[in-house]
């Protein structure tokens, strides 16, 4: 893509205090539908829409043995409940829930918050892991002790085209995960599994990324190379980098950037984040920008108790309260928001057109 020069504020601009809900989708509806969590969704009529978030991140072999303290799940609903309906009231439509396994994912409890709320809730499927694998899939798959068909592209395939275990919610995202350790074996697997099952069915595939270690390259690169179309991934955890260099070489690989951890003050400053995105704004990508929080109701890893103190706007309602406001202010137009929140989401949800790539 080539960019466009930088430019200034239009003298039109959305008012800061309009919020949201004055950014509106005028585009034609595609046809293509996105399956949530009380069933298909038109594309067009998604909305704006957080890519890259968690309703709760448990794990259930702690939870069932050596409970959290601060976990109760009937309470846990109801904060989700309350937040949903107060993003709803903001503006957002959708949520993307990138929990899977690996990260404690529970469809029925999840399914109990979609049934009390407006907000469209998006299932994902896919591993998270960094390094290894579980036991289980040391022994099963093709070529190994127990033999079968490779088990992950068995889990996603399910996920995507029947639904979640009983719960018949399809997800509608594939997630994958490199870190420091690299692409160790177990995770070249997964990769290897979810672009299967991309080439399949269309359905998107967003990463967790370390761009850190630059190694959003190498995840677009390995995907590509498997027929995944770039248009319908995103390098997640892109915002955590300044590094223009690096995000500009991951742009022109054709894949959207995951501006998506404001408000987790741990691994990067806000200030910093909107700068960036400033920064590629004024570059003309636009159309390859994604925003989000990776925020979540309840988290294991992070419980409430830490985040009040160390993280107080880690939450989903971060960006239509905070963000978006500074940038307005500071430059960004109505289309630029539009386009982030509305027509890139949109445009990776819809799954890609699987007989154009055979």
């Amino acid at each position: 893509m080539v960019p466009r020069e930088p430019r200034g504020r239009l003298p039109r601009r959305l008012r800061v205090d309009q919020g949201l809900s004055a950014v509106t989708d005028g585009g034609a509806a595609p046809a293509a539908v996105v399956p949530t969590y009380r069933g298909p969704v038109a594309a067009g009529d998604l909305g704006w829409t957080l890519t890259h978030e968690h309703l709760f991140v448990l794990s259930p072999e702690l939870d069932r043995e050596y409970p959290h303290p601060e976990w109760d799940a009937d309470l846990a609903v109801e904060r989700a409940v309350a937040g949903l309906e107060e993003l709803w009231n903001l503006g957002v439509r959708t949520v993307v829930d990138l929990t899977v396994p690996g990260l404690g994912r529970d469809t029925s409890l999840v399914a109990r918050v979609a049934a009390r709320v407006r907000v469209n809730l998006v299932a994902s499927t896919g591993w998270y892991a960094d390094e290894v694998l579980p036991p289980y899939f040391r022994t099963h798959g093709p070529g190994r002790l127990v033999g079968g068909p490779e088990p992950l592209v068995e889990m996603f395939r399910r996920d995507v085209t029947e639904g979640i275990g009983d719960s018949g919610v399809r997800a509608g995202m594939l997630k994958v995960v490199t870190d420091a350790p690299g692409m160790t074996a177990d995770i070249t697997r997964v990769m290897d599994a979810a672009a299967t099952v991309h080439v399949e069915t269309g359905v998107p595939v967003t990463t967790h990324s370390n761009p850190h270690t630059r190694n959003g390259l190498d995840q677009a690169g390995f995907l590509t190379e498997r027929g995944v179309d770039p248009a319908h991934v995103v390098i997640g955890h892109s915002g955590d980098s300044d590094d223009l260099d690096y995000l500009l070489a991951l742009l022109d690989t054709g894949v959207t950037l995951g501006m998506d951890r404001f408000g987790m003050a741990h691994t990067g400053s806000d200030e910093q984040r909107v700068a960036v995105v400033l920064d590629l704004l004024d570059r003309g990508y636009a159309q390859q920008l994604v925003l989000s929080h990776d925020s979540a109701y309840f988290s294991r890893v992070t419980p409430p108790s830490w985040r009040q103190v160390n993280t107080p706007h880690w939450t989903h309602d971060h960006l239509s309260r905070r963000i978006v406001p500074q940038l307005l202010e500071r430059g960004a137009r109505q289309e630029d928001l539009h386009t982030m929140m509305i027509t890139n989401p949109r445009r990776l949800l819809a799954p890609a057109r699987v007989e154009a790539r055979r």
